[in-house]
């Protein structure tokens, strides 16, 4: 363990040695959160910056896939903003806040690097924008910290916290753990969605396939003669299960939500449901009565199987999130259907996100030519994301079926539709998870996850902590959601019949209704 001296030495030498590093330029100019050269900005990235020697890879979250970030001239770089946002490739990672929800979940948007062309990206000029440093400006390092960033009394005051938790705790804590948990605080600090990712975590993370959804393995119910949702499973080879929590626990509270009688098994499900990999953490009082809070890993995978009916002629489209090739999965189960399609229902209720290209791809089905979402770093700069590829269903009329669960790149598809007054919006309010997340190896082992960027509405109108509103609201999430949805679109004009065709690899519009 460290002694109080060991500690203080180590930590004002960290400053220190912080202080003597490279300060680095920044590409301040380039309209995304990328750190580009002019040469550069043409393609937007979400990279966070890496040290030089870390040699900017980035790990893909979700997808196992690591990759130097190049220039045009295919030397690595790696350049490290102060004051920006990193936006490199629209990949990020995604998830979430209302009432009973409130930091609750953690959801992921992720755009993958060959899945946008840079046709997508249109530059929004704003007036405080900042010009861009030539290429010889940019220098190569990692931020400067100067000498006084941490004042000796904090530092002082750190180690004596520290101290007097291992003398005075009511049972030995490992200095390690504590070091674990003043990073897992740290992170907790900035907002809902930054986490540390322990080694092992981290490669789980990088196992899972971009947009898949996962869970931690729990399922409770309410037992109104207790107060208090009980723990009725724990799945094996779950997060949970490795924690060591058992039935007949207690779960009182996931992230900084408390659980309480008015909540429903979904809005439990949901709340522990996630981007796969991600983390959540839960607070448990086991049958001893011991309360006990854990960051518990979404490490099982869900049931994310894109499916298609129809109805009257209507396809209702449920899309339990978004993967890499939801698009081709979409054509592929409308062209399955061997009927023509007058109108389509998209239901991304308890959708929680996953890849952000794969949603522009499915509105860029519908809406042709036209901006769908702004993209903003910490210094309002903005890039508009437009649609691509040809608009095959653009003459069909269209409603989205939404929930209080529906977030991230759920939101973003929705939001496009609503700019862009090409579909109702019929549901409750979504999630309000407008945050891009990049997970960020780290060299000493595990990760970072951090947010680095917003996405707005094309119209500029924030996301986060809003949502997108309902232009017909229901109340309480049921069954009958779907019917409803049909219903109002059989009351609309609906002038085209579609259908795919197998011979022609691609739509016909066959008939006129």
């Amino acid at each position: 363990m460290f002694g109080q001296r060991r500690l203080k030495k180590l930590l004002l030498t960290l400053c220190i040695s912080s202080s003597l590093l490279t300060p680095v330029a920044y590409a301040q100019g380039n309209s995304t959160d990328a750190i580009l050269t002019d040469e550069q900005a043409s393609r937007v990235e979400a990279d966070t910056p890496h040290e030089a020697s870390n040699r900017a890879t980035r790990i893909y979250p979700n997808s196992g896939m690591t990759r130097p970030l190049q220039n045009k001239t295919g030397q690595n770089n790696s350049i490290v903003t102060d004051d920006e946002d990193t936006f490199t490739d629209v990949k990020h990672t995604g998830y979430d806040d209302e009432e009973c929800v409130d930091d609750c979940d953690d959801i992921d948007a992720v755009a993958t690097d060959d899945a946008l062309d840079e046709s997508v990206f249109v530059e929004e000029e704003e007036d405080d924008a900042i010009d861009a440093p030539s290429n010889s400006d940019i220098q190569l390092g990692i931020e400067h910290v100067p000498l006084n960033a941490i004042s000796p009394e904090t530092i002082e005051a750190f180690v004596e916290v520290i101290d007097v938790i291992r003398h005075d705790y009511l049972r030995p804590v490992n200095d390690e753990v504590l070091f674990q948990h003043a990073i897992t605080g740290m992170l907790e600090k900035l907002d809902n969605h930054a986490e540390y990712l322990t080694e092992d975590n981290y490669e789980r993370l990088r196992s899972f396939t971009d947009g898949e959804i996962g869970q931690v393995g729990i399922v409770a119910r309410y037992d109104p003669i207790s107060g208090y949702w009980i723990v009725r499973e724990v799945l094996a080879q779950s997060s949970a299960k490795e924690a060591g929590i058992e039935v007949g626990d207690k779960l009182v509270r996931i992230k900084r939500a408390e659980l309480t009688s008015d909540m429903t098994p979904q809005d439990v499900t949901q709340l522990l449901s996630g981007v796969a990999g991600s983390q959540v953490s839960v607070t448990v009082i086991s049958k001893q009565g011991s309360r006990r809070s854990i960051i518990l890993q979404r490490n099982l995978a869900a049931n994310n199987k894109l499916q298609v009916s129809v109805q009257q002629d209507i396809a209702v489209i449920r899309l339990p999130v978004f993967q890499n090739g939801s698009k081709d999965q979409l054509i592929e189960a409308l062209r399955q259907t061997g009927v023509p399609i007058t109108g389509v229902v998209l239901d991304v209720r308890n959708n929680p996100g996953g890849v952000l290209s794969s949603a522009i791809d499915v509105a860029s089905l519908f809406i042709g030519d036209s901006s769908l979402i702004q993209v903003r770093n910490r210094t309002n700069r903005s890039q508009l994301l437009n649609s691509n590829g040809v608009p095959y269903l653009s003459d069909l009329p269209v409603v989205i079926l939404q929930n209080r669960y529906s977030a991230s790149a759920a939101e973003v598809l929705a939001s496009s539709f609503k700019s862009n007054q090409r579909a109702k919006i019929l549901g409750e309010q979504s999630f309000g998870k407008g945050t891009v997340q990049e997970v960020i190896p780290l060299k000493s082992g595990g990760a970072l996850k951090l947010t680095v960027a917003e996405y707005r509405s094309a119209k500029g109108e924030p996301i986060d902590g809003v949502g997108v509103k309902p232009d017909i609201s229901f109340e309480h999430d049921g069954s009958d959601w779907q019917q409803k949805a049909v219903d109002y679109l059989l009351t609309q004009d609906r002038p085209l019949g579609i259908k795919f065709e197998d011979e022609l690899d691609g739509l016909s519009v066959i008939e006129d209704y």
